[in-house]
């Protein structure tokens, strides 16, 4: 491809994440070393923003803003889960025209970076010249072609230590069962995240489910009931898509969305059946949105790797490239280090990334080394709750 130059169009789509900010602020400042760029707009929600013409010059803004924004949850810009239909798709190319646009980066999931390969497709057809870089973003942590996602570190974080803290109120006060809802819809990266607070088999989350895997009402009711019967009490973690052996949501209320259906009420509909049919208290924790609008729990390895992933798109357009996605490749463990790859956004449209089956617990005791190797230099540490030493005060007739 010929040397180009023009405008830039950044868009953010999809759920925002604690980091995706980080993404647009490494965008901004990397794209102000290059000439071939004019300047950077920014698309106001999402792809709907091109489609209106609600665009912001975000070469515009101060580094100190920008600094500032990069650091804040949530999506500056304003996202959506808009899918385009083929006028609008058409419509998009149209707007590119008119703006002299040949560099588009789209800040998203899977979804997204489907929309941006069919975006590069049209493009080519029509021999408009335009480099179309994807870069990564989802707190579900289920795209192709990269070891991780910019936005999981910073939820699973958060969810770590939801379960923590609530297992320590399920300590304190016994005789209950607790069910947290966590995000995650299909994948159950985010479930697995909240067991990085254990540090022994009685500490929560005593039980994990994920939704790769078909959920049999039975075998939910024996296994809390085994480690009731153990400890008195149990922490159930379980992802918002779960599903039964039916492929029914347990009889929660459902509702539909861009995304497919969704349980609206999951953790508290499996709270009544538990005291519904084992006659035990129960009920249902659903920290939800507060997980990818948290800025207390932000990973900094997250956040680092989200600005490098909007650098990396910048230079990867320059260099010419176009059909990509930003991705991290893992070079070590410990000590964690990870560099920036590209890979075509064909292969990651639309596909998702379960979590491994060999990862997932194989027993209630199960503290999941492979995950926790994998997941521990993402989210940080997480610390384990102070417990008192539990001294017996000797009776007042063994002190004479």
């Amino acid at each position: 491809m010929k040397k180009s130059s023009g405008i830039a169009i950044l868009a953010q789509s999809g759920g925002p994440t604690p980091v995706i900010n980080a993404s647009l602020l490494g965008v901004v400042e990397e794209a102000r070393r290059y000439p071939e760029i004019g300047a950077v707009y920014g698309a106001r929600f999402g792809i709907q923003g091109l489609l209106r013409d609600d665009l912001i010059d975000l070469t515009q803004e101060s580094a100190a803003t920008m600094e500032s924004v990069g650091r804040t949850p949530s999506a500056a810009l304003g996202t959506s889960r808009h899918e385009l239909s083929e006028k609008e798709l058409a419509g998009v190319l149209d707007s590119f025209r008119k703006y002299d646009v040949r560099f588009f980066f789209y800040n998203g999931g899977n979804g997204s970076m489907g929309i941006a390969s069919e975006i590069h497709a049209l493009a080519r057809q029509n021999g408009h010249e335009l480099r179309v870089i994807g870069i990564p973003k989802t707190i579900d942590n289920d795209l192709l072609g990269t070891d991780h996602s910019p936005g999981y570190a910073s939820a699973a974080r958060f969810f770590a230590h939801a379960v923590r803290d609530i297992g320590e109120d399920n300590r304190a006060l016994p005789n209950q069962v607790e069910f947290v809802e966590v995000l995650g819809r299909n994948v159950g990266w985010l479930a697995a995240a909240t067991t990085l607070a254990r540090k022994s088999p009685d500490d929560a989350p005593h039980l994990t489910y994920y939704p790769e895997v078909p959920l049999p009402v039975e075998q939910l009711l024996e296994d809390v009931q085994r480690v009731y019967r153990r400890l008195g009490r149990c922490v159930v973690t379980v992802c918002e898509g779960q599903l039964n052996e039916a492929g029914q949501p347990f009889g929660a209320d459902v509702r539909s969305g861009s995304r497919g259906s969704l349980a609206m009420n999951l953790g508290h509909r499996l709270a009544m059946l538990i005291a519904e049919r084992l006659k035990i208290r129960a009920r249902s924790e659903k920290p939800g949105l507060f997980a990818r609008s948290s800025a207390s729990f932000i990973s900094q390895t997250d956040w680092e790797e989200a600005r490098l992933c909007g650098r990396r798109a910048i230079t990867a357009a320059i260099e010419g490239q176009t059909g990509k996605m930003v991705t991290l490749f893992r070079e070590s463990s410990s000590p964690y280090r990870a560099r920036t790859g590209l890979v075509d956004l064909e292969t990651v449209a639309f596909a998702e990334r379960p979590f491994p089956a060999e990862w997932r617990a194989s027993s209630d005791d199960d503290l999941m080394p492979a995950f926790r190797e994998y997941a521990a230099p993402l989210v940080g540490e997480i610390a384990s709750p102070s417990r008192l030493q539990g001294f017996p005060v000797k009776r007042l007739s063994a002190l004479h």
